[in-house]
Formats: C-alpha cells, structure tokens, sequence
C-alpha cells in the first residue's frame, strides 16, 4: 500500500505546485496592469533584475501562465 500511495503523491503536490505559479503570474499581472504607461519597471530574469515597461514584463508574464496552464492540462490528462 505504501508504494501506490508514494507514487500517487508527486502528482497533487506537483499539481498544487503549478497552480499557486499561475495564481502568482496572475496576480503580477494585475499589478502590472494599474501601472502607468511611463513606470519603468524591473523584471527577474535569473539572478539578475533588468528595467523593462509594464508592457513588457505583462506579455512575459502571460506567456508564462499560458506556458503552466498547459502543463496543469498535460497533468490533469
């Protein structure tokens, strides 16, 4: 019993993983969005932080919740 329940773990837990990601992206989303068009500002890309506009740093984002939602469906198939 204890190596069906080992191997059913990682899938709800890595499930639960990528769902918080998407929320997260989400939620940087929406602040980005109620920035002004003039506000610079810096987006994480590895360990090193670099200016950017709202613009952009939004389309990043969304591509990464479009990158996870696809993810969480190849999960959930």
């Amino acid at each position: 019993m204890s190596a069906t329940g080992s191997s059913s773990l990682p899938e709800p837990e890595s499930y639960r993983h990528l769902v918080k990601e998407v929320r997260s992206h989400e939620v940087a989303i929406a602040e980005l969005s109620n920035l002004p068009d003039s506000r610079a500002v810096y987006q994480r890309n590895g360990n090193l932080f670099f200016r950017t506009t709202a613009e952009k740093a939004t389309m990043s984002e969304q591509k990464q919740v479009d990158m996870v939602k696809s993810k969480l469906q190849k999960l959930s198939s």
